[in-house]
């Protein structure tokens, strides 16, 4: 596997839109059935935020990429949302979505989907206004340090999310559990993680880029989550169907796991 630094390098190849064709247009962003990976996961956080257990002040949002569509139950429970990526084209393109900018991706199906599911009648407007009002901070990231900000936040958030970015930018299993360790010190503690992840995968493509990743398999999700000092709540998991095996990686499946930081004692 590449060192961290071979990995910097090829993310300066990384493509924002060609990532969203590959994984957030058809035939993986398919609404039709729950069959599918995108409502598979938008399910996942909508009945865990339906709790009404994880709320708060702020959640951070770890490696964010070019996409809001995990925040979209997320943002009816905090006041502020921080999305964070290593890359400035992918908080460029956070950006022109936050600012409703013309070409911006169109989430729209996301944000609609993600209003039927939650089933409260909701016009998808108010929620797409919500998030952008919510979104305040667009802010770099390195979560191979151990202060990923390059200073604690504070306060503290209340949650974390993070979707398809530590098992990506990590070079081996060690380095993952090292990221998830920093990624938790800016969370307080008692405060949930919620992750989504690739299962069984070693590599994706964005554009130019063809970027490794950590082949994970559940058991290494569970061990490396009790590694980084958060107990584990949920594990979901989902088996890629052949027919969205588009060669534009090797996924075999996606995880979700929430995640709890321990009160400090």
């Amino acid at each position: 596997m590449s060192s961290p630094a071979e990995l910097r390098e090829g993310y300066e190849h990384f493509d924002p839109r060609a990532y969203l064709r590959n994984n957030y247009l058809p035939p993986r962003a398919d609404f039709s059935s729950e069959e599918f990976v995108v409502p598979w996961k938008l399910r996942c956080l909508a009945e865990t935020f339906a709790s009404g257990e994880i709320r708060g002040r702020t959640l951070i949002d770890v490696g964010s990429g070019p996409t809001i569509y995990q925040l979209l139950s997320a943002c009816d429970h905090f006041e502020e949302i921080v999305a964070t990526d290593y890359l400035a084209v992918n908080r460029e393109e956070l950006g022109r979505w936050a600012r409703g900018e013309p070409g911006a991706f169109d989430w729209s199906p996301f944000i609609q989907h993600v209003c039927k599911i939650e089933g409260r009648g909701e016009p998808w407007q108010d929620k797409e206004r919500r998030l952008r009002e919510r979104l305040r901070r667009i802010l770099p990231i390195d979560v191979h340090r151990p202060e990923p900000l390059g200073a604690p936040l504070r306060p503290p958030a209340d949650a974390l999310l993070s979707a398809f970015c530590l098992e990506a930018v990590s070079p081996d299993r060690a380095a993952f559990v090292r990221a998830l360790a920093h990624v938790g010190n800016l969370l307080r503690p008692g405060g949930h993680a919620l992750l989504l992840g690739a299962l069984g995968e070693s590599f994706y493509l964005a554009g130019p880029a063809r970027l490794p990743v950590v082949p994970l398999e559940e058991s290494d999700v569970r061990e490396a989550l009790a590694a980084a000092g958060f107990a584990l709540r949920e594990l979901r998991s989902y088996a890629m169907p052949a027919a969205l095996r588009t060669g534009v990686d090797d996924v075999d499946g996606v995880f979700f796991a929430h995640a709890q930081k321990p009160l400090e004692a």
